[in-house]
C-alpha cells in the first residue's frame, strides 16, 4: 500500500497560506477571487518542480516557513528573494530541488519583497472549496493558516522537474510605479484629486495584507461628499475611503464596497504589488 504523501509545518512563520490560481467567478455570491498575490512566482513555482499551473503552493508572508517532507520530493522556492536550506544546508533559490524523505526545508526570512511561494511536487491537495484550495482570510474559505504540526497532504506527480538550474525570475521593486485607469467614481473627486494621485508621494503602510495595500500619503479631495451606496468592485480598484488615503484592493477583496473607487491598477501590475514591504514608495501613472 502507498503511504500518504504529505508535508508537516514545523514552523508556519508569520502567515503562510495554501494558494492556487483562485476561485475566480463568485463574486455575485459574495465571494473573492482569492488565490496567489504574485500569481507569476507561483507558476514558476509550480513549473520548476513539474506541477501543473494550477496546482496548490504555500504562500509565506516576510518570515518564510518550515516544512518536513513524509517522502522523497522536489521542491522550489520562488518570489520574496529568501535563504533556502534543506536539513541545515544551503539549497537553491528559484530552482528545482530533490529532497530526501523526513528532510527538513526552511524558507528563511525575506531578504527582498514579502511573499515567498514554495512547491512540492505533486502540489499541496488539501480539499477544495468552490473548485479552489486557496485561503480566503476576508470569508474564510478555504483551509486555515498553516499551525505547527499540520499535515498537508501531496497530490500525484504528474510530470518531471524543470530541466534548469536557475530560472530567471523578475526584479523585486524598490518602488512601485502602478499604471491606472481612471473610474467608475472618478467624477466624485475634484479636479484636483488626479494631479495628487499621480505626483503625491505614497508609501504602503504597515495595515497591508492580502485583502488590500494601503497607503500613506495624501489626500484625494472630494467633490460629491454624500454617502455611496454599497457597489460592486473588482480586483485592483483604487478605493478611497473618507479619510482620502487610496487603498487598492488584493486578491482576498470585499465584492461590494460603499467608498468610491477613483481608478482601477492594470492587472499586470498587480503581482509586484505582492512584494512591495512597508515604506515602499508607490507612483501612479494614467
Amino acid at each position: 500500500m502507498t503511504r500518504t504523501r504529505y508535508v508537516e509545518v514545523v514552523r508556519p512563520g508569520a502567515l503562510s497560506t495554501v494558494q492556487d490560481l483562485g476561485r475566480p467567478g463568485h463574486a455575485h455570491l459574495g465571494v473573492p477571487r482569492s488565490g496567489a498575490l504574485d500569481l507569476p512566482a507561483h507558476l514558476l513555482a509550480n513549473r520548476l518542480v513539474g506541477n501543473p499551473p494550477e496546482a496548490a503552493t504555500i504562500e509565506t508572508t516576510l518570515t518564510g516557513v518550515s516544512v518536513r517532507l513524509g517522502q522523497a520530493g522536489t521542491v522550489a522556492v520562488t518570489g520574496a528573494w529568501a535563504p533556502v536550506t534543506v536539513n541545515g544546508r544551503p539549497a537553491s533559490w528559484s530552482a528545482p530541488v530533490s529532497v530526501p524523505a523526513g528532510a527538513q526545508v526552511d524558507v528563511a526570512t525575506a531578504r527582498r519583497g514579502v511573499r515567498s511561494y514554495l512547491a512540492v511536487s505533486g502540489g499541496i491537495a488539501v480539499a477544495p472549496v468552490l473548485g479552489s484550495r486557496a485561503t480566503d482570510l476576508l470569508s474564510g474559505l478555504g483551509p486555515t493558516p498553516l499551525a505547527v504540526g499540520e499535515r498537508l497532504p501531496l497530490g500525484e506527480v504528474t510530470g518531471p522537474p524543470g530541466p534548469v538550474d536557475v530560472a530567471p525570475t523578475g526584479t523585486l521593486p524598490e518602488e512601485l510605479a502602478l499604471r491606472i485607469v481612471l473610474g467608475p467614481r472618478a467624477d466624485w473627486f475634484t479636479d484636483e484629486a488626479p494631479r495628487i494621485l499621480t505626483t503625491g508621494r505614497y508609501v504602503v503602510s504597515t495595515a497591508s495584507n492580502r485583502i488590500g495595500m494601503r497607503l500613506d500619503g495624501p489626500p484625494l479631495p472630494r467633490r460629491i461628499t454624500t454617502e455611496l451606496r454599497s457597489e460592486g468592485v473588482v480586483l485592483g480598484a483604487v478605493q478611497v475611503p473618507a479619510a482620502g488615503t487610496p487603498v487598492i484592493f488584493l486578491a482576498d477583496h470585499p465584492t461590494m464596497g460603499g467608498y468610491p473607487v477613483i481608478g482601477v491598477v492594470h492587472p499586470d501590475d498587480l503581482p509586484r504589488t505582492a512584494q512591495a514591504a512597508p515604506g515602499t514608495p508607490v507612483r501612479f501613472v494614467l
